[in-house]
């Protein structure tokens, strides 16, 4: 279980890291297995589900979101702590909220991810 300042301390590298558009720094957050479900994944990859499974997955598509948004750029908004979860709110460079739940494994890797977006 994360603790709160755990939580916060993850949040802020992980949105560091994306500000920095270095996928070498973005993924390994993330554990093989890892299962992300996200609106923008299924508009970006044109998938109804969009449900990107396993590390290899997850790279062609933030390597693909990245290139579709050079821009791109998140504002740390508030960390949500939960048993084996967080809920990371931000804001990015349109100023559309973004909520991301967070499921860690026993070593702190991301497992799941369910993104929720503001309009």
């Amino acid at each position: 279980m994360p603790s709160p300042s755990e939580a916060r301390q993850f949040a802020r590298d992980w949105i560091a890291d994306w500000n920095s558009h270095d996928i070498e720094r973005i993924l390994p957050h993330y554990a093989d297995p890892v299962v992300l479900t996200s609106p923008a994944a299924a508009r970006l990859l044109h998938d109804p589900s969009g449900t990107v499974r396993g590390i290899a997955e997850l790279r062609g598509y933030f390597e693909r979101g990245l290139r579709a948004f050079p821009d791109l750029r998140f504002e740390l908004i508030e960390v949500l702590c939960g048993v084996s979860s967080v809920v990371v709110l931000f804001r990015n460079q349109r100023g559309t909220l973004t909520a991301e739940f967070m499921e860690f494994d026993d070593e702190g890797k991301v497992v799941r991810v369910v993104a929720n977006y503001s309009d």
